[in-house]
């Protein structure tokens, strides 16, 4: 059974989430990348309730089915205050399983002395590479004046992610934009979202490495698309360097968006560090 819930912040905005598994079970918090919504992880967030997990999905604000921000802005500190009220909804003891935004979301929270019980991060890293970040930010810029078809929408996909094949049936992409009145499809988010500053924000992100050191006990995963433009195998490289106890799970035939390439690679992966490191037991004990 899934409970729907929204959870309103001091501005007023609302936050659309999902809540399936046992009550009292270890959490998972799951947190999408910028541009996507919780949708991009309903196969994990099924597969997780029936392994015993108390999962909750949500859609960030400015995205899916959550209010926008009053101001259009959505600095990583917002973010971070959006986050902790998801968290205290979980309780303890809980992992955050974050790609891309939301990933960076928990490292900026982990910087400020949050410490969950196991970090997830999906294609991200203190370090990742500036032009893969902005390659992602022209590919989110582009459909700003939005698609006449489902179809054109698809093919933008593809043109930006060709490791993934492009389906024949695009209704899927029908949880990721919106028509409007003009007929053109827009994409479920905040243009707000294209506005913030990629230097500023990967000079925040990298202070975070020094969170991650302070938490040495911290266990946290990498799980990258080998293909991938953000973290390189370079990023990767210094990643391990100045954090030795990471682990690393590279994914063949995939690009930044890992679950959405390879849903089964990245299915195995986060169900054996988490039974490794927060076994859920059998479901409803």
């Amino acid at each position: 059974m899934i409970e729907r819930r929204y959870i309103t912040q001091p501005d007023g905005v609302r936050l659309a989430a999902e809540i399936a598994g046992p009550a009292g079970a270890p959490a998972v918090v799951f947190a999408h990348g910028g541009g996507q919504t919780r949708h991009s992880w309903s196969g994990a967030f099924h597969r997780l309730a029936s392994e015993g997990y108390r999962v909750i999905n949500y859609d960030a604000r400015g995205h899916g089915e959550s209010d926008w921000s009053p101001d259009n802005r959505y600095p990583i500190t917002r973010r971070w205050s959006d986050m902790q009220s998801v968290l205290a909804l979980a309780g303890r003891p809980v992992a955050v399983i974050g790609a891309s935004m939301g990933g960076g979301t928990a490292l900026y929270g982990v910087g400020q002395g949050f410490r969950p019980d196991a970090l997830l991060l999906v294609d991200i890293a203190p370090n990742s590479d500036r032009a893969g970040m902005q390659r992602v930010r022209d590919f989110m810029q582009s459909g700003l004046e939005g698609f006449a078809s489902l179809d054109e929408a698809a093919d933008a996909v593809a043109a930006y992610n060709p490791s993934r094949p492009r389906p024949r049936d695009v209704s899927g992409l029908r949880r990721n934009l919106r028509q409007q009145t003009d007929g053109r499809w827009y994409w479920h988010w905040d243009p707000g979202m294209v506005m913030l500053d990629i230097d500023a924000e990967r000079a925040i992100m990298g202070r975070t490495m020094e969170g991650l050191e302070a938490a040495a006990s911290l266990p946290v995963v990498l799980i990258r698309g080998v293909n991938s433009d953000v973290v390189t195998g370079d990023t990767v490289q210094e990643f391990r360097e100045r954090l030795p106890h990471i682990e690393v799970i590279d994914v063949e035939g995939a690009g930044h968006m890992v679950a959405g390439d390879r849903n089964d690679a990245f299915l195995a992966g986060i169900i054996g560090f988490l039974s490794k490191h927060l076994p859920a037991g059998p479901p409803g004990r």
